[in-house]
């Protein structure tokens, strides 16, 4: 089994949810995130004086899928949240080596 975690821009959420949702791929947890990386945060103007935000928002999707399925999971990802600009985002990829399903104690790839 492969742990996918997406960090992606929040306003692109619910097309990654969309193109998940077409490979049958429904069970995620979703949360929002803060971060930095190349694109270093925003600078603003507030009653006159300049403010730096170095952690943006960000939503950090995760996903368990048997393997085999994370190549597709990551290319379906990618297509739909990106823009070509710094900011995003980035994809992990991890092993798991067992899940368990609390309701019915299933195990590994029956669990998911």
């Amino acid at each position: 089994m492969k742990k996918i975690e997406a960090i992606v821009r929040p306003h692109k959420l619910d097309e990654v949810k969309e193109a998940l949702n077409s490979m049958g791929v429904y069970g995620m947890t979703v949360t929002q995130v803060f971060g930095c990386g190349k694109q270093r945060g925003l600078t603003g103007v507030y009653r006159g004086q300049e403010y730096s935000i170095n952690l943006l928002p960000k939503i950090k999707v995760e996903i368990v899928v048997k393997d085999g399925l994370e190549d597709g999971v990551i290319k379906a990802i990618s297509n739909v949240s990106r823009t070509g600009e710094i900011g995003d985002g980035k994809i992990f990829i991890s092993t798991i080596d067992d899940a368990v399903r609390i309701r019915t104690g299933e195990r590994g790839n029956e669990a998911l």
